[in-house]
């Protein structure tokens, strides 16, 4: 790691977590205060924050805060005189002139749009800050005896459970194993032996194809699932054990046989949809899949179907049982050629969910850049594949693969270049977003993770080891947790073999059940402030800390060159990993890969 990689890293912190902005649900028109902390040696003497009064810079300056320990504290009041309040930090000694934001240290002007920020709206629940999620492929989890006897429609393949998945061609979306929603009920007792709390099921809206994305219907849950009833059966089942139960909602797009595409293109309501001649199929479809046509939100009648009134599809699933919803492809959902509603129509969506659930949660996916539609009064958070998943595969993947649409597949890169990648998005979303949105290390739509890591167990540790420890609210795929491979998304999709015990990888899930239970004892890792202490190209030391808990994360993805010495980690005790305690030097483990995690000493805090 070369100077200026150091240099990221200059000893002057500010975050959105608690011992930085103690105000966790900030209002408007409000006075709250924040802090900044300045090593002894960061060459600091003064600090102002700037923030912007209806767009117009203000600077105000921060008081020295009375604070034992070699750290300085200062304190700033701020107005919150708008809906999304943006600011930085002014620091002035003998260093110079520098800015502080949320990407950084510079020394020299950069634009707003990585300024930390503190939005006046209503916060996602409290129980999304410390779950943990729990993916599942309805078709490919469990089945129930009920399954046997089921009648399969026309564009149904039946497939026994231990058949190999079909990789591509027309029969790929045709094949049905049989997974139902009473098989998950009846493997609760797994979920709750891996720690998870909250279960996200991909759709289960009646459609022609086994992953549901192309929905025939909003009205029915699928009868190859076991219909409303069974969602009933499993909603009351996940609900006594104290989880949550999130549906996926395709709002961007309907399958070609549901009855709103069949109603518009017969000349009722033609503005449900995009219908045009210079489109390849006559109509505006996802990335041009002839079978997905594209709704049009600018539609009156479209939002009272979706959102309008307690029988609009986004209530009543809520209401039926639902504690919100991840939202397919939510980044396309309002936008189309000239349109862009995309903020309104996610705002109207949270709306008409919270209405019936005020605790309920909104998730919206999107496997690209989803800094400029998070902070909106829409989405509490997104999937973060830009921000997570894929920064952690270029340092930990090992194994040639499709990088997520990328056609150069996944580039080897160091931890510096893992760090830039995750501060990048982080710094253009405020930290309640940051929190909420879903750290994963693969989905149904990509290759397992273990794949890509070789079946290496240290390796996975690693991975799994940050999805837990760092910003963000982990996200499981089913069948990860016993060792799955999957070398694309359809493989990645295989039935859960719960009949085999020699695919069961019993050494991995003891890592996810060991890791999951620390981040569920940890109050620091759900809304703990993050700082970054040392960085190689193969090596990342940080710590996560609140006002009553302070840990020390290691995680190497190779043996370390030379000695590594933090000295912020002296007198550390270990708690997970198995590595020593560390001493009043501050020296580290040196062997990797490893993934190691410590309790340090209380210090003294605003």
């Amino acid at each position: 790691m070369g100077v200026s990689e150091l240099r990221r890293y200059p000893g002057v912190h500010h975050d959105g977590s608690e011992i930085y902005v103690p105000e966790r649900s900030p209002r408007l028109g409000a006075t709250v205060r924040v802090y900044v902390r300045v090593a002894a040696d960061a060459g600091v003497d003064a600090v102002w924050a700037r923030t912007t009064f209806d767009a117009e810079p203000r600077f105000t300056p921060a008081e020295p805060v009375p604070v034992s320990g070699d750290d300085r504290w200062f304190e700033v009041p701020l107005l919150l005189r708008n809906p999304v309040i943006r600011y930085r930090f002014l620091l002035a000694g003998p260093a110079g002139y520098r800015w502080l934001t949320a990407a950084g240290v510079v020394a020299h002007d950069v634009p707003d749009d990585t300024d930390f920020r503190m939005v006046c709206d209503d916060p996602a629940p409290d129980w999304a800050r410390d779950a943990v999620v729990y993916l599942i492929f309805p078709d490919r989890f469990a089945r129930s005896s009920a399954a046997a006897g089921r009648s399969l429609p026309d564009w149904a393949l039946p497939r026994d459970w231990d058949d190999p998945v079909t990789g591509a061609g027309p029969d790929r979306p045709r094949e049905v194993f049989g997974g139902d929603l009473d098989g998950i009920s009846e493997r609760l007792d797994h979920i709750a032996a891996l720690g998870a709390d909250s279960i996200c099921l991909t759709p289960i809206f009646t459609s022609p194809s086994n992953h549901r994305y192309c929905a025939a219907s909003f009205d029915e849950i699928d009868p190859l699932l076991g219909g409303e009833a069974a969602l009933t059966r499993l909603a009351e089942a996940v609900h006594r054990r104290g989880w949550r139960l999130l549906g996926d909602l395709t709002t961007n797009h309907t399958g070609d046989q549901h009855p709103w595409f069949r109603e518009a293109r017969d000349g009722r309501h033609p503005d449900l949809y995009y219908f045009t001649d210079d489109a390849p199929h006559g109509y505006e479809t996802w990335v041009h899949v002839k079978r997905m046509p594209k709704l049009n939100w600018t539609s009156p009648e479209l939002r009272r179907r979706m959102t309008d009134g307690p029988e609009s599809v986004v209530r009543r699933w809520i209401r039926a049982g639902l504690d919100g919803w991840r939202l397919d492809v939510a980044n396309s959902t309002g936008r189309c050629m000239r349109d862009d509603t995309t903020h309104e129509v996610m705002r109207q969506i949270r709306a008409a969910m919270l209405a019936e659930r005020p605790d309920a949660l909104l998730i919206g996916e999107n496997a690209h850049d989803a800094t400029r539609d998070v902070d909106q009064g829409g989405w509490h958070g997104t999937m973060n594949y830009a921000g997570f998943t894929r920064p952690v595969w270029t340092w930990l993947a090992t194994r040639p693969s499709a990088f997520l649409g990328v056609p150069t597949g996944i580039p080897r890169l160091s931890a510096g270049a893992m760090l830039a990648t995750m501060t990048a998005f982080a710094a253009r979303m405020s930290w309640p977003s940051r929190v909420t949105s879903w750290s994963l290390l693969d989905s149904h739509d990509t290759p397992r993770f273990r794949t890509l890591v070789g079946g290496d167990r240290r390796l996975i540790e690693v991975g799994v080891g940050l999805m837990v420890t760092l910003p963000g609210t982990p996200m499981i795929f089913a069948g990860d947790e016993i060792g799955l491979d999957g070398a694309y998304a359809e493989d990645a999709r295989r039935p859960m073999p719960w009949h085999r015990a020699d695919r069961w990888d019993q050494q991995i899930f003891a890592t996810y059940r060991a890791l999951v239970a620390l981040r569920r004892r940890s109050a620091a890792l759900g809304d703990g402030g993050l700082r970054t202490l040392h960085v190689t190209d193969d090596m990342v030391v940080f710590c996560r800390e609140n006002k009553d808990q302070r840990l020390l994360v290691l995680a190497a993805r190779a043996p370390a060159t030379g000695p590594v010495v933090v000295p912020a980690a002296a007198h550390a005790v270990n708690l997970y990993g198995g590595a020593p305690d560390v001493g009043a030097d501050g020296s580290l483990p040196t062997d990797g890969p490893t993934f190691q995690v410590w309790h340090l000493p209380s210090e003294d805090v605003p």
